[in-house]
C-alpha cells in the first residue's frame, strides 16, 4: 500500500518555504498530493486565481514524478479522504504556529481520527517567508527574488505593474 499524504494550502503565492516543505515530503513518502484550496476565506485575500496557482506551482515544481496538484474546496479532512491521502502534512515556522497548527491537528482528528497530521519544521532561511509577507513586498515594488521562483516573481510583477500597493489591502493573518 502507497503512502500518500496531502499538503494543503492556498499557496497564494507559492514560495521557496512551501517548495522546500514539498521537495521533502516527497522522499518521506510515496505520493504527495498538494491541494490548492480554492476559496477565499474572509480573513484572507486571495491574489491570484486557482488556475495560476496550480500553474505557477507546476512550473516551479518541474521534474517530481511523485506529486500532484489538485484543487480543492471544503474541509482538508473530506478532501484528504477523497485522494486516499491518510496523512496531512503541514509547515511549522517559528513558535506562534505551534498553538495554531495543534488546534487545527486537534480539530481534524476530531473529524477524522483515521488521517494523521504531521507537522514539518521549515528550514531555518525560510522562517520570515508567507504568503502574506511576499505580497505585501512585491505590491510595494520590493525585490522577492530570494523568496519565490523566477516565475512567481514575473507574475507578482505583473500583478501589480503600476500600483503603489494600494491592491494589497488585507490586515496580515495570525498565520499565512
Amino acid at each position: 500500500m502507497k503512502r500518500r499524504a496531502l499538503y494543503p494550502g492556498t499557496f497564494d503565492p507559492v514560495h521557496y518555504g512551501h517548495l522546500d516543505l514539498m521537495k521533502r515530503a516527497c522522499e518521506l513518502f510515496d505520493e504527495l498530493v498538494v491541494g490548492v484550496y480554492d476559496h477565499a476565506r474572509p480573513s484572507k485575500s486571495i491574489l491570484f486565481p486557482i488556475e495560476q496557482r496550480i500553474a505557477m506551482i507546476e512550473t516551479a515544481l518541474d521534474g517530481h514524478a511523485n506529486i500532484s496538484i489538485l484543487p480543492y474546496s471544503g474541509l482538508t479532512v473530506d478532501f484528504a479522504r477523497q485522494v486516499e491521502a491518510r496523512i496531512i502534512i503541514r509547515g511549522l515556522r517559528v513558535f506562534s504556529d505551534f498553538e495554531f497548527e495543534f488546534r487545527l491537528a486537534l480539530a481534524n482528528q476530531r473529524l477524522s481520527p483515521e488521517i494523521e497530521n504531521v507537522n514539518l519544521m521549515t528550514r531555518e532561511q525560510h522562517t520570515f517567508l508567507s504568503g502574506t509577507i511576499v505580497r505585501e513586498i512585491a505590491s510595494l515594488g520590493g525585490d522577492v527574488s530570494s523568496m519565490v521562483p523566477p516565475n512567481v516573481a514575473q507574475a507578482l510583477k505583473a500583478r501589480f505593474a503600476g500600483s503603489n500597493g494600494d491592491d494589497f489591502n488585507s490586515p496580515l493573518p495570525l498565520r499565512d
